[in-house]
Parts: structure tokens; C-alpha cells; sequence
């Protein structure tokens, strides 16, 4: 199936700015069962120096600069994706028990553990707290299947936690959204990671789209129409899963993977610095995914 992604942010400034610095993280990934055909960022007003680069996490990121004064920034990315089918990660059968991989972890003497070991310190929205490791503890216990574990613990998160658009922000720290049972899909893909972190595991972060129409007769997905976010988990010997917990499923085609890292703060679609007048600004964020053909 071919998609395409609209992404358009639009800022609208109190006062006038002089000049602007920022970075896009918005192209999508080369992921296994995914192709990104062609993308393009649509900038206005006009950047005068334009830069893409990959990032430590390896993301595709733009950086632009505008300087000349404007009281309305608007960047839409236009991208079009390939997903080859349904992933094979939801059939895999891994065995591992989650303790055993978390004491290779620790011990880690392989290149590939002792990278990804940095998914399993505190990132800067997500700590790995008490009150997770006593959340996630009940599906954890000694000698279970690393994979049985992390569906039980995302399966609990779904039904646990209310998904309430509005109710928290970027800036909403990990503990209201534990304490207060709500939240969207940043913030579940974020306590999921908090309470993996907590047993020891390595977690991190994804962000991108779901398909927006859904099969006939079925109800459409949460989390269409906008960004979309879910975590992974690193499997020895085999790689990285992905968890979605906002709709209780592991991703099998569609989700659109844009990038990861080990929270929110590492993936940012667009974030910058502004010089000028902004007494306060306003953002509007629309997202469309059109599948064009099968």
C-alpha cells in the first residue's frame, strides 16, 4: 500500500520576528516493510539556508533558518510511503525470559547490547520511578517471556489509562499522567518505557501516523489524524518490537514509523528559537494520511 502524509504546523506570532532557527523531524524512515518514496517540506516563509542531516538516533532532520521578519510561520510535509504488508514481529515467538534478558543487559560484553544499554537510563521526560516498577511489577514475574511480559504490560496500560486528548501537553510531567490514569498516545508510549526502564529493560521511543480510514465495518483507530506515537523493545538476538498500548496492538502495517529515540524530546516534528516581538503565539497542528493505492 501506498500513503500519502500531510503534516501542516502553522504558528501565529503576537508580535513580529526577526529571524528564526529550527529543526524538522518529519521525513520518514527506511524501516523494514517501509519505503519513503519521496518527501518534501514546504516552508513559509522562505528559509534562506536549508540543511538535512541524520541525527545521533540515525532520524532524518532538516534544519532551516528564516531571517526576515514574519508574524506566521507555516512547514507542511508532504510525504509519500511504502508499507510492504503485514510486519512478522505480531507472529514471532521469543522465548527469552524478560530477567534472563535484563541480566545480559547489565552484564552486557556484545557491541549491540552495549548499545542500546542507553535505553535504559532516564531520558528527560521519562524516569524510571518506583511507582512504575511497582506498576509493571505484576506482569513480570520471575522466568516469564520477555514477550509475554511487555503484551500483558501494554495491555494494562490500555485499559488502565484513559485516553483523553487535551488533558495533557508536552510539558506534562510522567507522574500526573500516572496519577491522573489519562492522557494520549505520547504519554502512554512514555509510561510503558518508564515502567520497562524500571525493570531493567531497554525501551525507547517512535513517532509517526496511523492509516486514517479504516477497514469497512471496523472502528477507526485512535490516534488517526494526528502524530502518532509507541514504543519498542530490544530483544537479544533478535532486535526491536514495537508496542502500541493506545490501541492495545503490536503495529502490523499501519503505522508509519518517522523516527525514535529515547523520548519524546529526541523526535520533535518541529521545534526552534525565534528573535523578535512574541508577547505569545498560537499553533495549529493537521495531519492527513490518504492511502493512494494498494
Amino acid at each position: 500500500m501506498i500513503y500519502r502524509v500531510v503534516h501542516e504546523t502553522a504558528y501565529f506570532y503576537g508580535g513580529t520576528v526577526s529571524q528564526c532557527h529550527n529543526l524538522a523531524c518529519l521525513k520518514p524512515r527506511e524501516v523494514t516493510g517501509q519505503q519513503c518514496l519521496s518527501h518534501r517540506l514546504e516552508i513559509v516563509p522562505l528559509p534562506l539556508e536549508v540543511v538535512d542531516y541524520r541525527d545521533f538516533f540515525g532520524n532524518p532532520v532538516t534544519y532551516f533558518s528564516i531571517q526576515q521578519p514574519h508574524q506566521q510561520l507555516t512547514v507542511t510535509a508532504v510525504s509519500e510511503i511504502v508499507m510492504n504488508g503485514g510486519s512478522e514481529q505480531a507472529v514471532i515467538d521469543y522465548q527469552m525470559p524478560w530477567d534472563e534478558v535484563r541480566t545480559r543487559l547489565a552484564g552486557a560484553t556484545e557491541p549491540e547490547l552495549i548499545d542500546n544499554r542507553q535505553f535504559l537510563l532516564d531520558s528527560p521526560l521519562v524516569a524510571a520511578t518506583p511507582d512504575l516498577a511497582g506498576y509493571a511489577g505484576p506482569a513480570f514475574p520471575p522466568g516469564r517471556p520477555l514477550l509475554d511480559a511487555v503484551l500483558d504490560l501494554m495491555s494494562r496500560v490500555h485499559h488502565d489509562f484513559t485516553f483523553a486528548p487535551g488533558f495533557t501537553s508536552v510539558t506534562t510531567p510522567l507522574g500526573e499522567v500516572f496519577a491522573n490514569r489519562r492522557g494520549v498516545c505520547q504519554d502512554f508510549a512514555h509510561l510503558a518505557i518508564g515502567c520497562l526502564r524500571a525493570m531493567g529493560l531497554a525501551a525507547r521511543y517512535v513517532s509517526g501516523y496511523l492509516e486514517t480510514v479504516p477497514p469497512p465495518g471496523a472502528a477507526k483507530l485512535q490516534g488517526a489524524d494526528a502524530s502518532h506515537a509507541w514504543f519498542s523493545v530490544f530483544l537479544p538476538e533478535t532486535g526491536w518490537l514495537d508496542f502500541d498500548p493506545t490501541n492495545n496492538q503490536m503495529p502490523q502495517g499501519q503505522h508509519m514509523t518517522t523516527a525514535w529515540g529515547r523520548d519524546f524530546s529526541d523526535v520533535t516534528p518541529l521545534k526552534g528559537v525565534i528573535f523578535g516581538s512574541d508577547p505569545g503565539h498560537s499553533l495549529t497542528v493537521s495531519v492527513d494520511v490518504e492511502a493512494l493505492e494498494g
